[in-house]
């Protein structure tokens, strides 16, 4: 048998073996449950107050397209006593989402089945993936000596489903949700491919980048891109439909308890959008030595220190973190791409 002729035998088996498992479920159970977030029941008032004796801390979420400052800022809110932040549990923002735990069919009706005394009778799925998640939370904050426990995670894979599957789970939770001029962000996260990612780069980009470490200067004087038109394109569309959903269902889901804010302003005004962030959390922000901790906490950068270290001829012209950088790197082309396809949103953040 030929290779191709070998691959579509496989692919059929697969399916053959899928269809059989799916009619084994039905007989076993008597119908095929959808499997999906809009499958997962709500967590009642009630439920939500018992779920609080068990895990008291209050929890937020910090949210953001990737290189939008979602880390400076995750370590900026624990410098305070009361808050403890980390990252990249990826509760909601990249597959398999928390709701996974309890997808499969055999899961859900174990958890729902009506001979299981303990579950009082309801579908007990979203207890479960709430407790999991909680515990997950509160067992570092509590051996940090925190109150108020969050995670932050990129939510750039999946935009606004992120906060759909956030809602679903902690509808009594904090949304916290940063924005980058996105013409930055793309050329912080096309170096961050270079460096991190070769092997997924095409011939093209990895021309570019070679290029770029070799010698710099034309792409310094708007002589060259370090973007394909394509790229540029992509990445101004990830950015825009990034920004404009998650915005929109944060206001939409949480009216009480969401928070928008610029990167820009937390580098121009660290200590006094930190206040407005804690404040939004609920905790003291005028304590003593605060603004002091603020201050040296953003004047490291571990990513540049690091990115110097893996790749020094191909970042030692640039300042990690730095607003308007796509100043110095747009060329006239990049900057009519961007604009056509994002001028918009970046108006509407108050970026030119």
């Amino acid at each position: 048998m030929g290779e191709i002729g070998a691959e579509r035998f496989m692919n059929l088996y697969k399916k053959v073996i899928q269809r059989l498992s799916l009619a084994a479920h039905v007989f076993r159970y008597g119908e095929m449950r959808q499997e999906t977030l809009d499958d997962l029941r709500a967590l009642t008032a009630e439920e939500l107050a018992e779920i609080k004796t068990f895990f008291p801390m209050s929890k937020f979420f910090v949210f953001g397209h990737a290189r939008s400052g979602t880390t400076l800022l995750a370590r900026l809110l624990r410098v305070h006593p009361e808050v403890h932040c980390n990252w990249q549990a990826h509760f909601f923002t990249r597959k398999p989402f928390l709701e996974s735990l309890v997808s499969s069919p055999e899961a859900r009706e174990w958890l729902s089945r009506r001979s299981n005394r303990w579950n009082r009778g309801e579908d007990f799925s979203p207890l479960a993936i709430r407790a999991v998640s909680d515990f997950m939370l509160e067992r570092e904050a509590r051996r940090e000596g925190k109150t108020i426990v969050g995670d932050k995670s990129p939510n750039s894979l999946v935009d606004g489903e992120a906060v759909k599957q956030m809602y679903a789970v902690y509808p009594d939770g904090r949304l916290i949700y940063i924005v980058r001029d996105g013409r930055d962000t793309a050329i912080s996260h096309r170096f961050q491919a270079f460096i991190d990612s070769p092997q997924h780069l095409s011939l093209q980009d990895i021309a570019i980048r070679d290029d770029f470490a070799a010698d710099p200067e034309p792409f310094f004087q708007g002589k060259r891109s370090i973007f394909t038109s394509n790229g540029l394109r992509k990445a101004a569309e990830n950015w825009a439909r990034n920004v404009e959903e998650t915005d929109a269902l944060g206001k939409t889901l949480y009216p009480e308890h969401y928070l928008s804010l610029r990167y820009e302003d937390l580098l121009e005004k660290p200590y006094l959008t930190m206040q407005r962030v804690w404040s939004f959390l609920g905790v003291d922000s005028e304590l003593p030595k605060l603004e002091e901790a603020v201050t040296k906490e953003i004047q490291t950068n571990p990513d540049a220190k690091w990115q110097q270290k893996q790749a020094g001829a191909l970042v030692m012209n640039l300042e990690k973190g730095k607003s308007g950088t796509w100043q110095d790197l747009f060329i006239e082309r990049d900057k009519v791409i961007f604009e056509k396809i994002a001028g918009n949103t970046l108006r509407d953040w108050d970026y030119e």
